[in-house]
């Protein structure tokens, strides 16, 4: 791996305001292995934060057509926001317990 490629971090979806900044990693069947990867990816990104997201907290999210049991727990215990599909509408499944995970991007 070149030093480019070590740098770069796919993001499928990127909210920003003045104070957070969300990445939200979509896919059509959710696994434990693509939570995994996306941890990777955001850890990457605060590594090498992209001039947007500058002195911002970044949170994360992921999103499922179709999300493995196992891996909403994952992401759960995470500290991610889990996105899922209800009808024709997208909702939040994480309860009121749930405390996000905070990368700090400075």
């Amino acid at each position: 791996m070149n030093d480019k490629n070590e740098k770069e971090a796919e993001i499928d979806l990127l909210l920003v305001n003045k104070e957070y900044s969300l990445a939200v990693e979509t896919k059509t069947t959710l696994t434990v292995e693509d939570i995994k990867n996306y941890i990777q990816r955001l850890d990457k990104l605060q590594k090498y934060p992209i001039r947007t997201i500058l002195n911002t907290k970044l949170i994360g999210a992921v999103a499922g057509i179709n999300i493995e049991s196992d891996a909403g727990k994952y992401a759960y215990s995470q500290g991610l926001f889990v996105l899922k599909q209800k009808g024709e509408i997208v909702e939040i499944a994480n309860d009121d317990k749930f405390k996000p995970r905070e990368w700090e991007i400075k």
